[in-house]
């Protein structure tokens, strides 16, 4: 199988939170890097919840109509909720509409609660970004019951980067390589998420897997819940 020459991008940020451009301009420059698919996934707690998810709704909505062929989820990353709040705060983001639950993992970077990642997989988010040193346990329900680990492109959160790799492949859990964009410098490019890939310890023949979850979480989301 080829590699794709277009990217799925399943965790981004406006200024809905802490990214520095609008849904339209973040949109379009992605188009430009060979984006067909980006996920806004702006930081939100129980606090703004509603806030983002209805902004993301809107600028999908308007921008994936302006551009055929290119597809913007509305979703949200749930960022240092307190670990009993996610499963309630993800049941949440999904009535308000979200089609992408992101949960903020337990990066070295930032000290993010113990405990997150289990709270997240057991909630039943879509992707467990940045999850840092993931346990087995951990790697092994994400597996379970199909939630994406996300390889980063972010400095910072991609440290751990290999660390999750080799979770994910003795557990046999699913990845994703997702740019976290905060600005226009960090979207990705085709070569670049593989090369991030590639970084992280990934074969050729893995980073193809990744690319495959991309698609198959697009077509999950598409067809909607059960």
């Amino acid at each position: 199988m080829p590699l794709l020459n277009k990217v799925y991008d399943f965790h981004s940020h406006t200024f809905f939170s802490d990214g520095v451009l609008g849904p339209a301009e973040l949109a379009q420059r992605a188009r430009r890097n060979g984006y067909e698919v980006l996920g806004i996934t702006d930081h939100a707690d129980s606090s703004n919840l509603a806030h983002c998810v209805s902004g993301a709704l809107r600028a999908a909505a308007a921008l994936t109509e302006a551009y055929p062929g290119f597809t913007v989820l509305p979703g949200v990353e749930l960022t240092h909720a307190p670990p009993r709040q996610l499963p309630d705060l993800i049941r949440e983001a999904r009535v308000l509409g979200a089609a992408l639950v992101v949960v903020h993992g337990e990066t070295p970077a930032e000290p993010v609660e113990p405990g997150t990642n289990l709270a997240a997989l057991k909630g039943g988010c879509d992707i467990l970004a940045h999850p840092g040193f993931i346990s087995g346990h951990d790697a092994k329900l994400a597996a379970e019951k199909g939630i994406y680990l996300e390889i980063s492109a972010r400095a910072g959160h991609s440290l751990t980067n290999g660390f999750v790799a080799n979770a994910a492949r003795k557990a046999q859990a699913p990845l994703l390589v997702n740019s976290d964009a905060h600005a226009p410098e960090d979207l990705l490019t085709p070569e670049w998420q593989r090369k991030v890939a590639l970084g992280a310890g990934l074969s050729d023949e893995e980073y193809l897997a990744a690319q495959a979850n991309g698609r198959e979480l697009f077509a999950k989301i598409r067809k909607g819940p059960n």
